[in-house]
């Protein structure tokens, strides 16, 4: 009943705020200011990865955003919930082929709950056109965004996390290392680095090639409705879309190496 109530609620003007570093500083911008800045465009998002079906939205190009931000450099999406979206600088600058937009939800203009009892996917909501041109995960989607900030890589920040520096560059377990920063970092934390406070620590106590047998892992990966079923689960599935069998063997064969490399209690 209460969700019920919250939901019906008005939805209200928000602030976005943008941490550039020391270079570019910081600088806030409210729903009003967004809504009106001389970038902003209607767009149609034909397969919305949250709403699952086609959206429209008031938007602006998140490179306008960005102004002075360079290629090689990384940034942090942080929502509401916790979840924390690490993303490579590059892809968000583009102009043509995957090009992000920062939608901005109207309060006179309220977009619909994710699914029943849940809010919208405002105030703020990281969406791309032509996401496959550049294969956007959709955890590079981040919905109820309020701050991003510019940060040293993941690698850099949280040694915790690297594998065996003697593992060659094309080895499976550094490829895993790198698709589990795109599709899973955003919501888990391992060796206890990380930002996020969505998901488990996926090393500390225990790690899930510890306890997970034969193929359940790749199973409950895949579809954890499938392994457990719970309401208020929030994992998503990991479609063949999304991870290939190849890549989602990476991504195991790089928990199974950091199952060796936990880091003291």
């Amino acid at each position: 009943m209460l969700a019920g109530v919250l939901l019906a609620l008005p939805v209200h003007a928000a602030q976005l705020t943008l941490d550039l570093g020391t270079a570019k500083g910081t600088r806030t911008w409210d729903t009003e200011q967004l809504l009106k800045h001389p970038q902003a465009r209607d767009i149609d998002i034909p397969q919305d990865v949250s709403y699952k079906r086609a959206m429209h939205y008031r938007a602006v190009p998140v490179a306008a955003l960005l102004e002075g931000v360079t290629n090689d450099a990384h940034l942090q999406a942080i929502a509401t919930d916790g979840f924390a979206a690490e993303m490579p600088a590059a892809p968000l600058l583009q102009k043509t082929g995957s090009q992000a937009w920062l939608a901005i939800e109207d309060p006179a203009h309220p977009w619909p709950g994710l699914s029943q009892d849940k809010p919208s996917a405002g105030p703020f909501y990281l969406v791309w056109t032509d996401p496959a041109a550049s294969n956007i995960s959709p955890e590079q989607w981040p919905y109820a965004v309020g701050k991003i900030r510019l940060l040293a890589s993941v690698a850099e920040r949280f040694p915790a996390l690297l594998p065996d520096p003697k593992l060659a560059a094309e080895d499976p377990v550094n490829k895993g290392f790198a698709l589990f920063q795109k599709n899973c970092f955003a919501c888990h934390r391992l060796n206890g680095a990380g930002d996020s406070q969505l998901g488990p620590d996926l090393n500390i106590p225990h790690n899930p090639t510890e306890y997970f047998a034969g193929d359940y892992l790749k199973l409950y990966i895949r579809n954890p409705q499938n392994l457990r079923q719970w309401p208020q689960a929030k994992m998503p599935a990991i479609t063949p879309e999304v991870l290939s069998d190849e890549e989602l063997g990476q991504v195991v064969s790089y928990l199974k190496q950091m199952a060796g490399r936990k880091v003291s209690q």
